[in-house]
């Protein structure tokens, strides 16, 4: 049986205004046997509660709410939170998301007018393993993952017509910032990287940019694969930037579909870069028959010798135009993203955010021009 605790019947009186967190009415903390959240808000909202299995998580959706500055090290404490993570998931709904340390089943929720605004508290307990897995599981509610709002028609016009479609995948989004060095979320950067590039290929006669999304919200990684799907792609490329503890790597690089894992470093890039998925509660217990189905179709078709080409010609445009790519620019990698079988993907991984002059080059407009410049020059000379 699956138990969850949604509060929707505000909706008609809820304002439209957003919502705000009050820092000092919000923790997660370890109670008697219990895990508590209590969080402060300005006014009564929407909100549902339930948690999720592998790994074990409770996400708190909530209506128009803004947390602000809000810092997960500031309302965590305890031993039965192992983290937090929080921000927007679609347009007008964020999501919390608590990591647990063990099985803990909802038992209490409820949200209450208070004279400062209202106070939602939500109570976990400690329960046996089969205890969690019968009650976890996302309440019913059909669409509530539909996210992009792209307009049918104008997608069946761009897959009926003559222009060479290029699908560009700004990274991460919502939930999911991605990296966060030096005061740079990768989310952020990879929204303008991508819309810097939109512009260079539009004005390529012949050529069309769409974006998957044009704002900081979660997109499931299948959808932006509909998306491409839809508009008829007939290249599809990702924007990331890499990050790692330590600051010595550094320099972009290029990736294409790989028929198995990879390398560990590709390995360890597409645990980093599909975790958004898990966050928004989206199953990727099927990713492996997914990935297998792709290869097999990929097989049969011309889409992953082109992605190749592409890659390395992008490389050596990269090089051109100064550029400064990693010592392996050329990789490959089983991302999510790179299996769809209908048109060439690419995904690039345009710096590391965790080395200082990597960082200071994406976060000026001529350091991301060379990048985008680099793309320019390998789809023109693709849609010839």
């Amino acid at each position: 049986m699956i138990r969850w605790f949604c509060a929707l019947i505000f909706a008609a009186s809820a304002a439209t205004a957003q919502v705000s967190v009050a820092p000092d009415r919000t923790a997660v903390k370890d109670g008697w046997w219990t895990l508590e959240v209590e969080m402060g808000l300005d006014q009564i909202t929407p909100y549902r509660a339930f948690t999720l299995d592998a790994p074990r998580r409770l996400v708190i959706d909530l209506q128009d709410v803004d947390f602000g500055d809000l810092a997960p090290d500031d309302i965590l404490s305890g031993d039965r939170a192992a983290a937090v993570r929080m921000g927007p998931l679609r347009p007008g709904w964020s999501r919390m998301v608590v990591d647990l340390t063990e099985s803990l089943v909802i038992t209490e929720a409820a949200m209450v007018k208070v004279a400062d605004g209202a106070d939602l508290r939500i109570v976990l307990a400690t329960a046996s393993d089969e205890e969690f897995s019968e009650n976890a599981g996302a309440p019913p509610d059909p669409g509530w993952e539909v996210v992009t709002n792209f307009d049918p028609q104008v997608a069946a016009a761009l897959a009926e017509g003559e222009d060479f479609v290029v699908v560009i995948d700004p990274g991460h989004g919502g939930i999911d910032p991605g990296a966060n060095q030096g005061g740079i979320k990768e989310s952020d950067l990879m929204l303008i990287m991508a819309a810097e590039l939109a512009v260079m290929l539009d004005a390529l006669d012949g050529v069309e940019a769409v974006l998957t999304r044009n704002a900081d919200v979660f997109v499931p990684l299948s959808a932006r694969l509909t998306l491409a799907r839809q508009v008829g792609a007939d290249l599809f490329i990702s924007l990331h930037a890499d990050a790692l503890e330590e600051d010595e790597a550094r320099g972009a690089s290029v990736y294409t579909l790989s028929e198995d894992g990879g390398m560990q470093a590709a390995q360890r890039s597409v645990e980093r870069h599909e975790r958004g998925d898990l966050l928004a509660g989206v199953d990727l217990n099927t990713a492996e028959d997914r990935v297998a189905k792709a290869l097999m179709d990929l097989a049969r078709a011309e889409t992953g010798p082109a992605g190749r080409r592409f890659a390395d010609a992008l490389v050596a445009s990269m090089r051109m135009q100064g550029v400064g790519l990693n010592v392996r620019p050329r990789r490959e990698g089983q991302f999510a993203v790179l299996t769809a079988a209908g048109f060439p993907s690419v995904l690039i991984e345009a710096g590391f955010l965790s080395n200082a002059e990597d960082r200071a080059v994406l976060a000026s407009p001529e350091g991301r021009a060379k990048i985008a410049r680099a793309v320019r020059d390998t789809v023109a000379l693709m849609a010839r």
